[in-house]
């Protein structure tokens, strides 16, 4: 039994090498399009910021803009590292971290706000996470609410020195951003 198999010819070829160029063009004519969606150099500028933190003394806070939001970055004291770390975490009212360098299941203990190393400064993002109000406690005649951290004026939202909500209608923890320690005196955030 023969099977007659036919063979390419010219006409195939030409069929073949048209598909690429149809191809070829319409990657070619959609790039622009596509890369246009992707973010520019000022977006892009703006992913992390580098803050010197020299000037920021033991019990003093600063707020930096980031991505356009407050980032919260405190000098605890030795007195507020260990109120912090005192809080046992069935008296929290959130469970988890919100550290976006751990895994979303993290338990929100004081050494999973911070870093290790570093733990008397607290970074977080600053917008309190029950309609998105700017808590009061990074001023020295500023409010602290009743757990000597943040307090929001908004709705009565009150937060640990750790950023951990303890009373109030806000149902999370202050989000903590990914953030590095480039040297003593310097921060890297984003």
């Amino acid at each position: 039994m023969a099977i007659d198999a036919e063979e390419p010819d010219r006409r195939d070829f030409l069929t073949l090498a048209a598909g690429a160029w149809v191809a070829v063009g319409g990657a070619v004519t959609l790039w622009p399009f596509i890369q246009q969606m992707n973010p520019d150099a000022g977006a892009q500028a703006l992913a992390s910021i580098e803050v010197d933190i020299t000037p920021v003394k033991e019990g003093q806070a600063i707020t930096v803009l980031w991505r356009g939001k407050p980032v919260f970055i405190r000098h605890r004291t030795p007195d507020e590292i260990s109120s912090a770390k005192a809080v046992k975490l069935d008296e929290l009212r959130d469970e988890f971290a919100r550290n976006d360098a751990l895994p979303a299941d993290a338990k929100a203990t004081d050494e999973n706000r911070t870093k290790s190393g570093h733990e008397n400064w607290i970074i977080m993002v600053g917008i309190c996470t029950h309609l998105g109000c700017i808590p009061k406690g990074q001023a020295l005649g500023d409010a602290h609410g009743d757990y000597n951290g943040w307090f929001c004026p908004c709705h009565g939202s009150h937060y640990d020195t750790a950023g951990r909500i303890r009373k109030g209608p806000a149902p999370r923890n202050l989000e903590v951003p990914v953030y590095d320690f480039v040297s003593d005196t310097k921060l890297k955030i984003g």
